[in-house]
């Protein structure tokens, strides 16, 4: 074969790739509302910086008739390229090829990027549109999502990963966006779900759609397993972009450092009256923290699912952060099994990647109830617990109102390594609100006044005052200042400078058992 003649088949099998399945099936996507693979790529990454590797692999498949229909790529595109002039690692199914079903090929595709990614310590981005595991491979596509699961569970903690569930994802396929930290899925468009409708149908005769079932404000507003809900390709690959902006390349760097021009020492004098005098009346814990980052910007993670715990990303004087805060206009605030799992799994994250954590109290306990309780609400409360404990990097605590029982110490307190822990004076920090309260101390006097209501409310009045407030934690070195609420951004920032060289251990071992 001449050069010529190669370089025409080089043409010739670049373009058959970049076609994929054909005119006819990427207008049917485009019809469906989805861009296809290469379109993804070149909105998602920086223009021009896209390399694509294995674009001449195929699948081996010589049976039913799959050896006369071989496509260039095989239904995955992969490479490396740049989002904001930092290095990811991608790759993204394409659903014109066979449905972007997987092949043992295009696995062995998947896996070259990810084992890329570890080696040099970069994101990893997976585009999800596929049909699931091609059918004429039998077992070899089955041990293709193995090698694939096995590499995203290594990766766990080193490098971050996103996934983008972008059309259908069934059955064994699931299983490799659930072991990344981030999950997208957009609107009308994709789904997820280990057993489809009709098998569902069959088996227990129950009738559900795909949307019902796994569709994107399913798995956001009820299940938690998607963290944002996307309006259309595009906006997701946007989204994508703005949390990589936040994280670190890998648990060996520090995240990003973004120039501000918000005043540090800026106060707002709103946050003043933010807290009601009632204990008893809610408000919006955003108001606060959207107030203290830099430009007043909060990425919200998770937003529909568990709305009683915030967490998200943001940044005080450049410097990424992540949050986590009690919601009391959502169950007062109380810790409940969907959020405590929301939670633990957030600063778990944020510890893999050396992401200061500062959290906003204000939580009257855990919410109790039957169904919490024989939901194991222990076991789930649990792992907020363990993953605040375990955590390592700076942890800077403010209490804004109620600080209650165990709910208290699970919040990043001072007693579980908590660096610097504040409180508003409107902090109230006690075993339980002052009215269970004096309906414990003081039953049998209750029971004998002969002006109950009077009695309690004097008695209620004593125990705020005694308690219900945050001198007494002050006091016992618990809480290392009480702030004034206009100044919260000026010390959270002073508090991330004289943490940000901490030097924390845990003791050696393999690894822990938290309550899973």
């Amino acid at each position: 074969m001449t050069i010529e003649e190669r370089l025409r088949k080089l043409r010739e099998v670049s373009q058959a790739a970049e076609l994929g399945g054909g005119a006819e099936r990427i207008l049917r996507q485009h019809e469906a509302g989805k861009l296809t693979a290469r379109e993804r790529l070149d909105k998602f990454l920086d223009r021009g910086t896209f390399v694509e590797m294995d674009k001449f692999v195929t699948h081996r498949c010589i049976s039913f008739g799959m050896e006369k229909t071989k496509i260039p790529g095989d239904g995955v595109v992969t490479g490396y390229g740049k989002v904001n002039g930092r290095q990811v690692f991608v790759f993204a199914q394409d659903f014109t090829v066979f449905g972007g079903s997987l092949s043992g090929a295009y696995a062995e595709k998947i896996c070259k990027v990810m084992k890329l990614a570890l080696k040099m310590g970069c994101p990893m981005v997976g585009l999800n549109d596929s049909g699931g595991a091609r059918i004429q491979e039998g077992v070899v596509s089955l041990g293709g999502y193995a090698d694939i699961f096995l590499l995203n569970t290594l990766a766990s903690g080193v490098v971050p990963q996103l996934s983008a569930i972008m059309g259908p994802c069934a059955g064994g396929a699931v299983y490799s966006p659930a072991l990344t930290d981030f999950t997208f899925m957009v609107k009308g468009t994709s789904n997820m779900f280990v057993t489809g409708p009709d098998v569902i149908r069959t088996v227990t005769h129950e009738e559900v759609t795909k949307e019902e079932l796994g569709g994107a404000m399913a798995h956001n507003m009820k299940s938690g397993v998607a963290h944002f809900a996307c309006e259309d390709d595009e906006d997701c690959l946007l989204m994508m972009r703005t949390l990589l902006s936040f994280l670190p390349q890998n648990n060996m760097e520090d995240p990003p450092f973004v120039a501000t021009r918000d005043d540090p020492q800026r106060v707002d004098e709103a946050l003043q009256t933010l807290v009601p005098e009632n204990p008893n009346k809610p408000y919006d814990i955003k108001g606060l923290i959207e107030t203290v980052l830099d430009e007043h910007f909060f990425f919200e993670v998770h937003p529909h699912f568990a709305q009683n715990l915030v967490v998200g990303f943001g940044r005080l004087n450049g410097r990424t952060v992540g949050v986590v805060a009690n919601q009391p206009a959502a169950l007062a605030g109380c810790l409940d099994i969907n959020c405590s799992i929301k939670g633990a799994r957030f600063v778990r994250f944020c510890d893999c990647f050396n992401i200061p954590l500062i959290t906003f109290e204000d939580v009257p306990g855990f919410l109790p109830g039957v169904a919490q309780e024989h939901g194991g609400i222990i076991t789930h409360g649990a792992k907020l617990l363990y993953a605040f404990c375990e955590a390592t990097v700076p942890k800077i605590t403010v209490i804004t109102r109620k600080a209650y029982g165990g709910a208290y110490c699970v919040m990043s307190s001072k007693h579980i390594r908590g660096d610097v822990n504040f409180a508003y004076p409107t902090a109230e920090i006690a075993v339980m609100g002052p009215d269970g309260a004096v309906d414990i101390i003081f039953r049998g006097e209750l029971a004998k006044a002969a002006d109950r209501v009077a009695f309690k409310n004097r008695k209620v009045e004593e125990f705020r005052t005694a308690f219900a407030n945050p001198f007494v934690a002050a006091e016992l070195g618990y809480i290392d200042e009480i702030i004034e609420p206009k100044e919260t951004r000026h010390r959270l920032i002073q508090a991330l400078e004289v943490t940000q060289n901490k030097r924390d251990q845990n003791p050696p071992k393999k690894h822990g058992n938290m309550p899973l």
